[in-house]
């Protein structure tokens, strides 16, 4: 009975818990269906973040405006909501002092304490010395507000738009006959 009802709708019928009892099937366009899958899978690989561990190297000698350099791009890469892995590579007599390294880090930690936490502590391996921070806000988060914020722009874009057409269409056709008569005036005087 099923499949005859599939047939004078012009549907598919599709078996959706065949191992029920009763087997349990459904009319459908199967094929609308199946596409409609897909679009819901490819939007949601689209939707996927993946955090990226970004990295920030420092010498022990650094200078200050390199420093708040280095500072300035590890806080853009934690608002853009990946961990930021803080390196001081150590030369020659550097590595007999690891405390200073240390206090290097903490320092860094302490600056940009506002966009990120210190996930891993100042740790030595061999001639580098390394800690990690993570974002206060996840990728997820942080993508799902840019994509907010676009829409927000463009439909006020679009208003903008509207607005604009609609004050053009209000606008009366005899403020615009004059101009158009003054035109062929100018183009009638002799060229010289």
């Amino acid at each position: 009975m099923a499949l005859r009802l599939a047939q004078e709708a012009e549907l598919d019928l599709v078996e959706v818990a065949p191992n029920s009892k009763p087997p349990v099937a459904k009319i459908m366009d199967y094929g609308k269906f199946k596409y409609e899958a897909a679009q819901k899978a490819k939007e949601a690989r689209r939707n996927q973040v993946n955090t990226d561990l970004k990295e920030v190297r420092f010498r022990l000698k650094i200078d200050v405006h390199d420093y708040e350099t280095k500072r300035k791009r590890a806080e853009g890469f934690l608002l853009g909501g990946d961990k930021v892995k803080a390196m001081i590579l150590f030369r020659g007599r550097e590595q007999s002092r690891p405390e200073q390294g240390v206090r290097l880090l903490q320092k860094f930690a302490e600056e940009i304490a506002e966009f990120g936490v210190v996930e891993s502590r100042p740790t030595q391996d061999g001639r580098n010395m390394t800690m990690i921070i993570a974002p206060l806000k996840n990728k997820s988060d942080v993508k799902g507000e840019q994509n907010a914020k676009r829409a927000a722009q463009k439909a006020e874009r679009r208003a903008t738009e509207h607005a604009a057409k609609d004050q053009n269409a209000d606008a009366p056709a005899a403020a615009v006959a004059p101009a158009q008569d003054t035109a062929p005036a100018e183009s009638d005087s002799p060229a010289e």
